[in-house]
C-alpha cells in the first residue's frame, strides 16, 4: 500500500484540489481512531496518537495508492478543550459530511468497552440523514473478553439502530484484527 500524507485542512475550502473518493474515519475522542488508521495504513505513527483526547483538530488527508483519500476527522465528545473549540469541530464535521460535493463513505468508530454515547447516536443520525454509505468499526476489542463481545456488539447495534445491512467490523490495533475486512469493504465501495 502506497500512502502519502497530503495536508491538514482547517475548513472545506482547504481540502485537496484533486477530487478523489474519500473515506472518513469518525469517532469519539480517544476511541482508538488514530491507532486504527495506522493499522489500516500499515504505517506506525502516520496518524498521531495521544492519550489526551482532542489531538486531531483538522481534516487530515492521506492519499492511498493514488486512488482515494483516507480522511481523519476530529474526535467528537469529551476532550480537554474549550466548548467553543468543540463546537467549531462539530460544525466542521457536519459541514464536511453534508457537503455533497465529493464521493464519500464513512467509517464510524466505537470503543468496544463502552455503550454508544449521545454523540455517537447523533453521528449515526447524521450519516443516515446525509445518505452516506457507512460502516461501523468497533475498536479495542482485545480489551473485552471473548465471551462478552457478542453482548457488547449487540448493545452497539441496538443503541445505534443499525440494520443487518450495515457493515460491522470488530477491530484491534493490538491484535491487528479487522484491518483486512475494512480494506475489503473500501475496495467493494470503490468498485461500485
Amino acid at each position: 500500500m502506497d500512502v502519502e500524507f497530503v495536508l491538514s485542512a482547517p475548513d472545506l475550502a482547504s481540502r485537496p484540489p484533486r477530487v478523489l473518493p474519500e473515506f472518513a474515519f469518525v469517532g469519539r475522542s480517544n476511541c482508538g481512531k488514530s491507532s486504527l488508521i495506522n493499522l489500516f495504513l500499515d504505517r506506525r505513527g502516520m496518524a498521531k496518537i495521544s492519550g489526551k483526547p482532542g489531538k486531531t483538530r483538522l481534516l487530515n488527508y492521506f492519499l492511498v495508492d493514488n486512488t482515494y483519500y483516507l480522511v481523519d476527522l476530529p474526535g467528537y465528545g469529551f476532550a480537554k478543550v474549550s466548548k467553543t473549540l468543540r463546537a467549531a469541530w462539530t460544525r466542521l464535521m457536519k459541514a464536511y459530511l453534508f457537503a455533497g460535493d465529493r464521493p464519500l463513505a464513512v467509517i464510524q468508530l466505537l470503543d468496544a468497552r463502552h455503550r454508544p454515547s449521545a454523540e455517537d447516536r447523533l453521528m449515526t443520525g447524521w450519516l443516515h440523514k446525509a445518505k452516506l454509505p457507512f460502516a461501523v468499526a468497533v475498536t479495542k476489542v482485545d480489551k473485552v473478553g471473548r465471551n462478552k463481545r457478542g453482548a457488547h456488539y449487540q448493545e452497539i447495534v441496538d443503541t445505534l439502530g443499525l440494520t443487518p445491512e450495515t457493515p460491522f467490523f470488530p477491530t484491534s490495533a493490538v491484535t491487528r484484527e479487522g484491518a483486512g475486512d475494512l480494506k475489503a469493504w473500501i475496495a467493494a465501495v470503490l468498485a461500485t
